[in-house]
């Protein structure tokens, strides 16, 4: 029972919570309960008016249009726009993660399902795989769930329409009225293969921090070593700063290499995804080392933290996230710029395609290597204090 009475004993216990409280909330604090809302997607309404033997216009289009706008229980955000190449061009420029696409022809289809020529209309499901998997994922089975439904309401109108008349139907059109709405679903940007269900980007990036991590602790240390030996602090600090660069240029390069060799991992433009891991990989090894440079050592504790906090997010839509996480950790890691570029290099066309992510990582990159040499001019403790002055003894 002695044990207990050691004040060490419970300083550890006091360390061993506060580490499970930090590390429960970087693992599992940001994504636990999260959800989907408000996800993007564009609606297109092509579908003409069909006049029923009345007189009477049959609006089948407009309709579903206005159930599925006006239904507050799917997380959707609908964006109505006026053809199908608009509705492209928003998915290749990262507007919606998927679109549905209501052909021309839906309300003549409807109409002639009872006839013995029917022809059901054909509406498109397009999802946006590349821009993220979870969310694309959702969006199909949302709007799929939402068309079944649609489906099958009209099959039962039909039916109860055939069903007054007593008229006789063809099989053919009998089968059509079961499935008087036929849904095609289309990937667009898709991920490839052994691209980890469109994860890869976010992998490629952990990975490359710890990479940056480990070179610019080494860089770090050895300076350190050098500079207590003699040599300038200035050089020395140059040096690291372009060795660090050479290092990580090299380790992205093999990084690709080894992903699409050893893994199969397909990739769209090796040469592309190579460049910007090695943008990546500049900016956070200079983040890294310009801290080491003015923190030290206690400086690891920080980009740890950074790590854990952001890892969990890299592979989620900001939709999926509580406004607190997306305020308060997403909207300034530097480990989501560099995923999220990352992902626009691998799925939506190579380094042309980069927007605001990349120049986000110049700026960190910039604005580090910056505190990164000015840590040159740093002096070291024992040269900024004064010079002890001698003790002189008294006259005898």
């Amino acid at each position: 029972m002695a044990i207990f009475k050691q004040k060490l004993l419970w300083i550890g216990v006091v360390i061993v919570t506060v580490v499970l409280v930090v590390f429960g909330a970087a693992m599992m604090g940001s994504v636990l309960g999260t959800k989907p809302q408000e996800i993007p997607v564009a609606l297109v309404v092509l579908d003409q008016p069909a006049e029923l033997p009345t007189g009477d216009k049959l609006t089948v289009g407009e309709m579903l249009s206005g159930q599925l706008t006006e239904n507050t229980q799917m997380p959707i955000s609908w964006t109505i726009v006026g053809s199908e190449e608009e509705a492209r061009a928003g998915l290749d420029d990262r507007k919606y993660y998927g679109a549905l696409i209501v052909p021309a022809n839906l309300s003549s289809g409807l109409l002639s399902l009872a006839s013995p020529t029917p022809q059901p209309a054909t509406v498109t499901i397009v999802v946006n795989e590349g821009m993220n998997a979870q969310a694309s994922t959702v969006v199909k089975q949302v709007l799929g769930q939402a068309m079944k439904g649609a489906s099958l309401e009209f099959s039962k109108q039909v039916l109860g329409q055939i069903g007054q008349q007593s008229q006789q139907i063809s099989v053919g059109a009998a089968q059509a009225i079961l499935t008087p709405i036929v849904i095609r679903e289309e990937i667009v940007h898709p991920a490839g293969a052994n691209n980890a269900s469109g994860n890869a980007p976010g992998s490629l990036t952990q990975i490359m921090w710890m990479g940056s991590l480990v070179t610019g602790m080494i860089l770090f240390l050895t300076n350190q070593k050098t500079i207590a030996a003699g040599a300038r602090r200035v050089s020395v600090i140059a040096s690291q700063t372009v060795a660090g660069l050479i290092i990580v240029g090299a380790a992205s390069g093999f990084l690709v290499w080894m992903a699409s060799s050893w893994y199969g991992m397909e990739l769209s433009s090796a040469t592309d995804t190579w460049l910007f891991l090695w943008l990546i990989g500049s900016a956070f090894f200079l983040l890294q080392s310009a801290l080491l440079n003015w923190i030290g050592l206690p400086a690891m504790a920080v980009l740890v933290l950074l790590m854990f906090f952001s890892m969990p997010l890299l592979n989620m839509a900001p939709e999926f996230l509580s406004r607190t996480t997306q305020d308060w950790i997403y909207s300034w890691t530097p480990l989501r710029f560099a995923a999220s570029g990352l992902r626009e290099v691998m799925y939506f066309g190579g380094l042309d395609s980069v927007g605001s992510n990349g120049a986000t990582l110049w700026g960190i990159g910039g604005a580090f290597i910056v505190l990164l040499l000015a840590a040159s001019v740093k002096k070291s403790r024992s040269k900024l204090a004064p010079p002890a002055s001698p003790t002189t003894l008294p006259t005898v």
